[in-house]
């Protein structure tokens, strides 16, 4: 039987392969990006609001911190409680051309000690988690030059 891949969000993210990107928004009247993307208004208080467009964010961005989720988190989160808890990597990653911090899970198998602040990383289509219907599809970070 086929998985259905769903987005755990719709609309924050679209590609596949060396095309995936995140989609933030731009205001046309200050400059400012968002991400998550923003389909109202221009969130930065300086400016007197403009219209807002659909951007792909960089690929590519530098590790600007970086911790590690050691604990089940509480509800809505979903997992499988039969399961033991897979600790995992958290990478806040700075993209300079679009001047913000996005956060995202590393991939799987890189851990913090795999990470350094400054090193390139690449964001990629991740899978949150899968039931017998659906894989949840979200993005995640990998160090560039790794191909797991």
């Amino acid at each position: 039987m086929s998985r259905t891949r769903t987005p755990v969000v719709t609309g924050w993210f679209d590609g596949e392969g060396d095309d995936f990107r995140l989609l933030g928004t731009r205001c046309s009247a200050c400059a400012s990006v968002f991400f998550p993307r923003e389909d109202v208004f221009c969130r930065n208080p300086a400016c007197a609001g403009g219209v807002l467009e659909e951007l792909r964010l960089s690929r590519r961005g530098r590790v600007w911190s970086y911790t590690d989720s050691r604990y089940r988190p509480p509800s809505p989160y979903v997992t499988d409680r039969e399961l033991p808890w897979q600790p995992y990597a958290l990478i806040a990653v700075e993209l300079a051309a679009e001047r913000i911090v996005v956060l995202g899970q590393a991939v799987p198998g890189v851990a913090v000690a795999d990470l350094a602040v400054g090193m390139e990383v690449e964001v990629v289509p991740g899978v949150l988690n899968e039931d017998a219907e659906t894989t949840w599809t979200t993005w995640h970070w990998r160090p560039t030059g790794v191909t797991a």
